[in-house]
């Protein structure tokens, strides 16, 4: 579909990672003058270099700029903000603080948005519940049982399981290129879905214009869904080098959380370490049954190691 769509005025909580590739995508596809993005105090002015090229290219699509503090802001002065909204995009994630995204949710409800896409771009936390090891995906879990719990707003969620460039940071230590090292959380037979934020964006647009509506339901989408032994292999093939394999057990995780429980990434790698909700077969997702591509690991990581070139 090349011609705009004329839809009610949407909201986009974020102008992060994520945030810019919904407003890139649902702008190219609705009226742009229909989208708002909301962001925090100072961003358009900030002398971050992310921020100051986000500010302009939102200013080339004619994206209206919202400031508004998510963290300071009450439920109150948010939900009179929402009223003016039919579409609620919410792409802040974990940054602004436990329990942001209940009162996020709980403002969209007391405004009465009709439609509302939560901070949901992770992991099954139907199948993971609470008690994974990582608070925030317990909040998760609440904010789907709030949605369920009325009918007033629409709701949809897009399950992606992490940024495909998450299995390559550092600091979460599962892919270390600099010394050629793959960690598996679990076992190497553990499995985990991916999709790069550039899929969520395009997805995510297609998602909230399908007709007949999409409402009140999980939705899965998928990049790649591997296991952390396949996920070795693909690093040595595209590398050349062989890999150095370390499995990291439940146990082992539990017992170096126990010493460091404040660790944010070592909750992670204990939360990922289950396995269960953490991945989907990508034959069963909405991008496999709509016949759209999406990036793997391996087309990923070919393009990361060729742009660092």
């Amino acid at each position: 579909m090349n011609e705009k769509t004329s839809v009610g005025n949407i909201l986009i909580l974020g102008a992060g990672q994520l945030g810019m590739q919904v407003i890139k995508n649902m702008a190219s596809r609705v009226s742009p003058d229909s989208v708002r993005v909301l962001v925090e105090p100072g961003f358009t002015t900030s002398p971050d270099k992310y921020k100051e090229e986000a500010t302009e290219e939102l200013g080339k699509l004619g994206v209206e700029i919202l400031p508004f503090d998510l963290s300071d802001g009450t439920e109150a002065s948010l939900a009179e903000l929402f009223a003016e909204f039919h579409t609620v995009i919410c792409c802040t994630g974990f940054a602004a603080g436990a329990g942001t995204q209940m009162k996020v949710t709980h403002a969209v409800l007391a405004a009465g948005v009709n439609r509302y896409f939560p901070w949901q771009f992770g992991v099954d936390y139907d199948i993971v519940g609470k008690g994974s090891g990582q608070p925030v995906w317990d909040e998760q879990y609440e904010v789907r049982k709030l949605l369920r719990s009325q009918e007033a707003t629409e709701w949809v969620i897009v399950s992606t399981g992490m940024f495909t460039s998450f299995l390559f940071e550092p600091d979460f230590g599962v892919v270390d290129l600099e010394t050629g090292t793959v960690r598996a959380l679990g076992s190497w037979d553990t499995r985990v879905t991916v999709t790069t934020p550039k899929d969520i964006g395009l997805l995510t647009t297609e998602i909230y214009l399908e007709e007949p509506r999409i409402r009140n339901e999980v939705v899965f989408v998928a990049g790649d869904t591997l296991s952390y032994g396949q996920l070795a292999m693909i690093v040595e093939e595209a590398t050349g080098k062989a890999v150095k394999r370390v499995a990291l057990s439940l146990e082992e995780l539990d017992e170096q959380l126990s010493q460091s429980p404040d660790d944010v990434m070592l909750r992670y790698r204990k939360a990922f370490a289950l396995g269960t909700g953490m991945w989907w077969e990508k034959s069963k997702t909405y991008n496999h049954a709509k016949g759209i591509y999406t990036v793997d690991v391996r087309a990923w990581l070919h393009r990361h190691l060729r742009d660092k070139r």
